[in-house]
């Protein structure tokens, strides 16, 4: 057999060189893409302008910064947040959808709901805490007049018709404090739920409702503003970003504690090595003095955890608020 010409054995070895290429190539496994690789959803399970979409936002343009892709927001509201919260439930666990969890959506709203629709201790990978607020009770100018507790639990006693209050949801913690309040003093307010905080407050500006224990962040522009009207805080201790205003167990109501929290969470078997690395993107972020400064501006307590501390501290809030929804007596069908 004669032996084929220069040109066709240039054809032939590149033949011969592409095949021995594909085949090596189909014997290497394929390398995983750096996580992240596209752009990842955060869900707030609340409309926009409340306390959840402040941080939300706050970290998911941090985040955006330090690992190079976009975390884009998507506001999901209703059903005191687990509408949104559910669907990061049930979303696929690559680490491209995560939720900006609260104390509503992960510990309050299992005691308070008669169905839920996800299991806030077994279907969701804990990623970072975020930050602890205190809650601020707030009244409409335009419709209360009294500039301190006890005026206004004598105004609303004395009201020819009932003072409304407005929350960002049943079951928030903005909902609980409200409804302590009332078991503790002795006031009946109807309870106006919305879908979250920012359109509840621009209904107690515009004195569609009277009084709202909302978190401290969105709240505050618009108490320095005159917008609203502090009278105090739920919290403890008295928190440094609005000082004068005293605790309300200062103000006359001994024992009363409510406070929030927001965390960031996945769905369940997101791998360790992804929540690993949002934990300390969001922990650095955390530790930056431009974002220590926004906390404190807007009230909130930063506490680094790890996903496992989380993991505890969201189990033993779980427990808490049972105890407080049980004793209330608030109850979602």
């Amino acid at each position: 057999m004669p032996f084929p010409s220069s040109p066709t054995r240039r054809v032939l070895l590149g033949l011969a060189l592409s095949a021995s290429a594909c085949l090596a190539a189909g014997s290497a496994p394929a390398q995983p893409a750096a996580y992240p690789s596209r752009p990842v959803r955060l869900i707030v399970p609340f409309t926009p302008g409340g306390t959840t979409d402040i941080f939300a936002r706050i970290v998911g343009e941090k985040l955006s910064q330090s690992l190079g892709q976009q975390f884009v927001i998507e506001n999901r509201g209703g059903a005191g947040g687990n509408i949104g919260t559910d669907a990061v439930a049930k979303a696929d666990p690559d680490g491209y959808t995560l939720v900006m969890g609260t104390v509503g959506t992960h510990a309050i709203n299992p005691s308070l709901y008669a169905k839920m629709p996800y299991d806030a201790l077994t279907d969701f990978a804990p990623v970072a805490y975020v930050a602890g607020v205190p809650n601020l009770m707030v009244v409409s100018p335009k419709t209360v007049k009294a500039t301190n507790v006890q005026e206004f639990i004598a105004e609303a006693k004395a009201a020819p018709r009932k003072l409304t209050m407005a929350s960002s949801g049943n079951g928030t913690s903005i909902h609980l404090s409200g409804e302590l309040f009332k078991q503790m003093t002795g006031v009946e307010m109807p309870h106006v739920p919305y879908r979250g905080s920012g359109p509840a407050v621009n209904d107690l500006i515009g004195g569609q409702v009277d009084v709202m224990f909302d978190n401290l962040p969105s709240s505050i522009e618009q108490v320095r503003g005159g917008n609203l009207r502090a009278l105090a805080v739920t919290s403890s201790k008295r928190s440094p970003a609005i000082p004068d205003k005293p605790t309300l167990a200062e103000a006359g109501l001994p024992g009363f504690e409510a406070s929030s929290w927001f965390a960031l969470f996945a769905p369940k078997g997101t791998p360790p090595e992804i929540t690993s690395k949002l934990n300390q993107e969001v922990r650095k972020a955390l530790e930056t003095p431009e974002l220590q400064k926004r906390f404190a501006d807007l009230g909130g307590e930063i506490r680094p955890m790890s996903p496992d501390e989380l993991m505890a501290y969201v189990r033993s809030e779980h427990e808490k608020w049972a105890k407080v929804v049980k004793t209330s007596g608030a109850k979602v069908d």
